[in-house]
Order: C-alpha cells, then structure tokens, then sequence
C-alpha cells in the first residue's frame, strides 16, 4: 500500500511563528511514521477569497485537499477565532463538494492551535473541530493548544517542551493511524447531497 497522504495547512504569514514550527514538527512525526506530507503555509494560502475564480495557487490547495488522506491544521487564535488564511483555505473545500469523496468525508483532520496565552485556545481549536465536522471530516481526538508566551520552541525550531513534542507527536500519529484504518476498508455510502438537505433547500 503506498504511503498516506498527510496535508498540513499553516495559518500565519509570519516566517518562524510558533504555529508554523508546530505544524513542522507535527509533519516531521508523520514523515517518521510512513506519510508523504505536504505544507502549505504562508505566502502558500495567500489565496483570494473563496469565491472567485481559481488561480493556480487554489487550484493546487483543492488538488491537495482532493487527494489527501489526512489533514494537520495549525492556526494562530486571532481574536478567538481561526485565521482568516486557514478559514479561507478550508472554504474552498467547496470545490469539492461533487466528487465522489464529498468535501473532506473521512479525512482525519488534526487540530493545533498556538496563542498569546491561553484564554482563545479553547474557542479556536472547537471553531477548527466545528469546520471539519461540516465538511465530514474526523477531528482527531487529541487536539494541540499551545501558549506561545511561554516560547515552547527554539530558534532552530526544535520544541523545548516535551509535553508540546508529545502532543505534537500525538496528532500526527492519529491522523496517519486514522488514515490507514480509512484507506483499508470499504468507503462508506454517503448521500451525495447531504449537504442540500441538511441545510433545508
């Protein structure tokens, strides 16, 4: 069987961010497990705003989405919330919305959620699990907060927490576990227009 296919998405534009390094060690620990992985991050999710016509950055981010097996997504708390880069990412999931495999139906989607103190961790990672659970993806169990004024990494990004690493560990070992057990069995039968009937129209 080849190897799953893990997605990672990077929520800030700023280079060396600690969200950025959680990401990049999440992703290492899948490497170390058996996935291919890929990171979009940055100047890479610096789409337009969904809706409009793809250029070839969006065009590459559906692909990825298309024919991933597994998702780690980190995301700055901004005022409480997701950013506005990883929203916007995960909108255009919507492109996906015809295929056979619906949105993101049964992709493992692991959480990680870096702040300024903890107060917005909380609403960030369940505003994360709440946009994976409507596009049928599978929040792993295990989802990261970390309090970025505590400098949980170095400068060469390695994590000077254990706990952080371990957490980070965890996730990426969920989501590649996840993706194998979904790849092994039968896909399950989904009505495709769910989504229209659950929204009532």
């Amino acid at each position: 069987m080849s190897r799953p296919l893990i997605l990672g998405l990077g929520g800030t534009m700023r280079a060396e961010s600690t969200s950025d390094k959680a990401l990049r060690l999440s992703l290492a620990a899948a490497r170390e497990r058996g996935a291919e992985t890929v990171l979009l991050s940055g100047a890479d999710l610096d789409l337009p705003m969904y809706g409009l016509a793809l250029d070839g950055r969006a065009a590459r981010l559906v692909d990825l989405m298309r024919r991933c097996d597994g998702m780690i997504v980190s995301s700055p708390a901004f005022h409480g919330g997701m950013s506005g880069l990883i929203k916007n990412a995960l909108d255009y999931a919507e492109e996906l919305r015809g295929d056979p495999r619906v949105y993101l139906d049964g992709i493992a989607f692991g959480p990680i959620v870096c702040a300024a103190g903890w107060q917005a961790v909380g609403s960030t990672l369940g505003s994360l699990r709440a946009v994976a659970h409507a596009l049928r993806a599978w929040p792993t169990p295990m989802g990261v907060g970390i309090n970025s004024l505590a400098a949980p990494f170095g400068a060469d990004g390695r994590a000077l927490d254990e706990g952080v690493q371990r957490q980070l560990e965890l996730v990426a070992e969920q989501v590649v576990e996840f993706a194998r057990m979904r790849r092994a069995s039968a896909p399950m039968s989904i009505p495709r227009d769910l989504p229209r009937l659950a929204a009532g129209r």
